[in-house]
C-alpha cells in the first residue's frame, strides 16, 4: 500500500510540473515575457510580486484577466501594458491563475 502512495505521489508531482512547465511556455509565446519575468522587475512587474499585490484578492482572476486583454496603466508606474489581444480569453485566464500562484 505504501508503495502504491509513492506513486500516486510521484505521479501527481509529475503532473504538477508538466503544468508549471506548460504555462511558462505559454508565458513565453504569449509574449508576457518579453516584459515580465518571475521574480524582479523587467519593463514591468515580476511575476511575484503581482501575486503578492494580489493575494488576498478575491476578484483578481477576473481584474487581472481584463488589464491583460485591454492593457494598464498606472498600477505599477508610468509605462503602460498594451492589450493582449491576441492571446485568447482562455489562455490569458490560465496565465493569471498561474502568475497568482507565485509566492
Amino acid at each position: 500500500m505504501k508503495a502504491v502512495w509513492i506513486g500516486v505521489v510521484a505521479a501527481s508531482a509529475l503532473l504538477l510540473i508538466g503544468v508549471v512547465q506548460a504555462n511558462q511556455d505559454l508565458a513565453k509565446s504569449s509574449g508576457c515575457m518579453n516584459c515580465h519575468t518571475v521574480d524582479k522587475k523587467l519593463v514591468g512587474p515580476g511575476f511575484k510580486d503581482i501575486a503578492a499585490k494580489y493575494k488576498d484578492d478575491s476578484g483578481a482572476v477576473a481584474s487581472l484577466a481584463e488589464k491583460v486583454k485591454k492593457g494598464s496603466k498606472g498600477t505599477w508606474g508610468p509605462i503602460p501594458m498594451p492589450p493582449n489581444v491576441a492571446v485568447s480569453d482562455a489562455n490569458i485566464k490560465a496565465l493569471v491563475k498561474w502568475i497568482l500562484t507565485f509566492k
